[in-house]
Parts: structure tokens; sequence; C-alpha cells
């Protein structure tokens, strides 16, 4: 962030609160408490009306107002992003709240700005239950670029390293849409490479150019089908689970798939679901100590095994 954006941002900060002492501006904006007071100063020599008392903090003159701040395109995605997860992932009393103040964000925004949130709702879609994890964000970190890509139709290139392999492989990507689920962003792209759709988690992407060659739109091409027809196919992957009866409600709230019970046992019962992910349902499974167990399949138990031995090591 440049001075000028920060001098900006520190007062529309100001404007939000009562009082603020230079530490937590500090800590807000990255910079020392040197710099709070340089950039105090100059916001003061600006006339912007900012008293401050030694030990109580700084605030703004009580009536004073910036003008409107509009929207960048990319603040504007990310705000749509966000009400697209509190959607899926929040209880319901929120839903309605989010559609009002995201139908309100459009409605300020200017025509141009308009068509790119437009363009990326329609190419964005989150597949979950609501309790289901939510995305990590310091995963994250590619997932503005590449709906960059997805809204202005440009080919990536991109250095990932999927699950399987251990060596990074180089990409020239049609991006098509992004996807949310199994607790990860997903890029689903025509991978050049390849010659087929694919899959990329976000989070394994490990460089990334929004280049400026542009690619026509695939024919017939849903994403909504596509996520469909993918969970049809060999992705979507069958396994048995045990939970206690004592978790089995979170076990309920937090899965991405249905849970279909099977016959009861030690204090709960069995179920069958499909995953994405064996990886992602190990994990899960062992956050549910002894109120869970992988049945099947042996890959499934090998994996929460190995995970708990990782765990387990931490504490010799």
């Amino acid at each position: 962030m440049n001075r000028t954006d920060r001098l900006v941002a520190m007062v529309l900060h100001l404007q939000g609160r009562r009082v603020v002492r230079a530490e937590e501006l500090a800590r807000h904006f990255d910079i020392n408490v040197r710099t709070v007071y340089r950039d105090i100063a100059a916001l003061g020599e600006a006339g912007v009306p900012i008293s401050g008392e030694a030990g109580v903090g700084y605030s703004l003159r009580r009536g004073y107002q910036l003008p409107p701040v509009m929207f960048t395109a990319d603040e504007a995605s990310a705000l749509f992003v966000g009400g697209e997860l509190v959607k899926q992932f929040t209880d319901a009393s929120l839903h309605a709240p989010m559609a009002s103040a995201l139908d309100k964000l459009r409605a300020v925004l200017p025509r141009d700005r308009q068509d790119h949130v437009e363009r990326l709702a329609q190419r964005t879609l989150v597949v979950g239950r609501t309790g289901s994890v939510a995305p990590e964000a310091a995963g994250q970190r590619w997932l503005l670029p590449v709906q960059q890509g997805v809204v202005r139709r440009r080919v990536l290139r991109l250095g990932y390293r999927g699950r399987e392999r251990a060596e990074e492989t180089a990409r020239d990507v049609e991006p098509l849409g992004v996807v949310f689920y199994g607790g990860s962003w997903y890029l689903v792209a025509w991978c050049r490479l390849r010659q087929d759709y694919r899959h990329f988690r976000v989070d394994r992407i490990r460089r990334l150019e929004v280049t400026p060659e542009p690619f026509e739109p695939r024919e017939g091409f849903s994403l909504e089908r596509h996520m469909e027809e993918s969970s049809r196919r060999e992705q979507a992957l069958p396994v048995q689970v045990w939970f206690h009866d004592a978790v089995l409600e979170r076990a309920r709230s937090e899965s991405y798939a249905t849970l279909i019970e099977g016959r009861s046992r030690d204090g709960g019962a069995e179920f069958s679901l499909y995953t994405w992910s064996l990886e992602w349902t190990a994990r899960w499974l062992l956050s549910f100590g002894a109120g869970a167990e992988a049945v099947g399949p042996a890959k499934l138990r090998a994996l929460v095994r190995a995970e708990a031995e990782q765990v387990a090591g931490r504490y010799r």
C-alpha cells in the first residue's frame, strides 16, 4: 500500500471508531508508531480535523466525513465471495441481510464493475452444507488473480503441484470458473497440457501469471452441470465411517456429503458417504478423536493412522 492510499485508509479507520491509539494504527497498517505520528501530522496539515490526547488516542472531529469511497473491482469481488460463503456456511438468519447487502453493493457500483461482479457470480459455485469447514485464508493467496483470469477470460500460466506428484508441473489453462468444496477453493479450467477439463486446488498453485492471451468460451460448457457430472464420476470416492452417537450431530453438520446410515454398533453407527478427497476425510475423522473411525477403504484407514502417528510424535 503506497502512502496516499494509506492516508485515505487511515481516515476511514478513524471515521469508523471513536478513539484509536497510535499502537493500534501501527499494527493495522503494519508500520511503526513513528510513521503513524508522521501520517497523522500530514493529515492535519491537509485539513483533516484529527484531535489527539497523550495516553488516550486519536479521533476525528464529530461530523467530519469523507465523501463516499468507490469500491475497486477486486474489493467488490472479495465482498461478493465473502457473501457467498456467508450464505452457505452460516445460520439462515444471516442469509437475507447478506443478500440485501450484496444488492446494495451492486447498485452503487459503476456499470463496468457491476458487469465484473455479475460475470464472477456466473462463474462461482459454492458446494457445501451449513457448518462445513471454511477455507483457510493463508492457502488462498492465488484466489484473486484466478478470479481475474476467469472474469477477463485470460489464459493462466500455472506452476502446480498436485496431490500425488512431488514435482511441480507447468500448465497453460483456460479458466472457466471457481468452485468451493471439501474445505478448499478449486479452479475449474481447460488444461492445454492434458486437453481436458481439470480441477486445480488453489492452495496447491505455486506460481501464477495472468497472461494477456484471451480465449474463446467453451461451447455448451456449464459450471453447474460440469460439477454434477464430476460428482457422478470417479472423483467421488465411496467411504465407510463409524461415528459415536455423541458426535453424530456435529458430523452431520460438517459433512459436505449425505451420511447414509448402516448397522449400529459400539454406541454409534456406521455410515456410507462419498468424498472428493481421502486426505481431507482422514483429517476430518481424526478431529473427532475416539468418536469416529475410518472403516474403509484400507487407504483411508492408513491415512488416518499416519496422521495420528504424526500427531502422537509431537508429544513424545
